[in-house]
């Protein structure tokens, strides 16, 4: 099974270097990566080549966005399997790869996810939050309920039969792609139960109140392009869930 691992990145120096080195430093062999870079002008790109042929595809060019970029990169893929790495993030050990292969192959799954962890940003070794996925069940995201992004991979095929990232979202693509997978189509989706995936702090949506409305807004948006109806307390129960990801720290 080939994995194609995605990063999108835009002056990142400062982080870069973690989040490529945790992809080549996987056990699993057979792992193409991909990183798509938005025509940085730091040292991004310099890091990003002296890397040299271990990164499969490196892109530089103005795009449209972050999602714009990752559609670039699910392109470019060519694996069974898809992974987005953000440039803030790492794998939290070697074998993460190993067993969501693993996982995909004893459930026959379509999806697999796990947890993740939010670090923060100059001492990567103090944990902030604890995003504790859990098993998905029908109906959870009625319940606010969503999988950590960075930790989803999706066989290749199912971007073709459903549809890639929509670009309208400034935030919310990756949540409305989720929705779109598991809750609208269904997909066969497993739980690897271990954090997968470290995240620096500091998202865009939740740095304060007016961005947090502005992304409540494109939440319900997500439901609305998939014709869907949640419930009146859907979108509210989304951000309160993330309370108890302080407490699990």
């Amino acid at each position: 099974m080939k994995v194609s691992i995605i990063t999108v990145v835009f002056n990142g120096a400062a982080t870069i270097r973690d989040c490529i080195g945790s992809v080549l430093q996987q056990s699993y062999a057979n792992i193409e990566y991909i990183i798509i870079d938005g025509q940085s002008t730091d040292s991004t790109l310099e890091i990003i080549r002296s890397f040299g042929p271990k990164i499969a595809q490196v892109v530089s060019e103005p795009d449209k966005g972050l999602y714009d970029a990752m559609n670039k990169g699910l392109r470019l893929a060519t694996g069974d399997v898809v992974g987005i790495l953000n440039a803030d993030d790492f794998y939290r050990h070697d074998r993460v790869i190993e067993k969501v292969v693993t996982t995909f192959k004893q459930n026959s799954s379509d999806a697999v996810y796990g947890d993740l962890v939010y670090v923060d940003q100059k001492d990567t070794n103090r944990v902030t939050r604890y995003w504790k996925a859990g098993n998905y069940q029908d109906g959870a995201f009625l319940w606010g309920w969503m999988p950590p992004h960075p930790t989803f991979f999706v066989r290749r095929e199912l971007y073709d039969q459903y549809g890639f990232f929509t670009q309208q979202f400034r935030s919310a693509a990756d949540y409305e792609l989720m929705l779109r997978f598991l809750h609208k189509y269904k997909v066969k989706t497993s739980y690897l139960k271990e954090v997968l995936v470290v995240m620096r702090t500091g998202g865009v949506s939740n740095r304060n109140v007016k961005n947090r409305l502005a992304a409540n807004r494109e939440d319900k948006a997500a439901w609305e392009v998939n014709q869907l109806k949640p419930y009146f307390f859907t979108l509210w129960l989304k951000p309160l869930r993330k309370v108890f990801q302080f407490i699990l720290k």
